[in-house]
């Protein structure tokens, strides 16, 4: 079944419809990856220039409500939105705004290091680090030794 389809039967089976807003906007997630709402409404007023910022904020929680957007806080701002496509962490620099994805699996020890210590079990979906990238970090050590 296509995705499309799968997004009516998935709506259809909780009383709601399939409407030409909703597709645009898990369409926009899909194309741009990691997005603001502001910027996936950009994305969807390219095509349907009546579709306003309201509708896409309810079209997205509609969207991680049924399990095929999630969101995530990369920092100060709004939350951006992907796909759910795969787990990922988020490294966000703080200085110039990069964010890379690695594996959820660097942190299995820290994972269960938690679990055994505190009994705490580490949701990785919606994980997102701060700090500096491998650039900033040079440009930072740079700096230092110019002192």
């Amino acid at each position: 079944m296509s995705d499309q389809g799968s997004l009516r039967s998935t709506l259809h089976q909780r009383g709601m419809r399939m409407t030409p807003q909703r597709q645009l906007v898990l369409d926009a997630v899909r194309e741009l990856g990691h997005a603001t709402p502001e910027q996936v409404c950009r994305k969807v007023q390219g095509t349907a220039s009546t579709v306003n910022i309201t509708t896409v904020y309810r079209a997205l929680d509609l969207l991680e409500e049924l399990g095929l957007v999630r969101h995530t806080h990369l920092g100060h701002g709004a939350p951006t939105y992907s796909v759910e496509e795969h787990e990922h962490v988020h490294l966000a620099c703080h200085r110039c705004g990069t964010i890379d994805e690695v594996s959820t699996e660097l942190l299995d020890d820290l994972s269960r290091e938690l679990l055994t210590r505190f009994g705490f079990a580490l949701d990785a979906t919606h994980l997102a680090l701060s700090g500096l990238c491998r650039n900033c970090c040079s440009n930072a050590d740079a700096a230092e030794e110019r002192r």
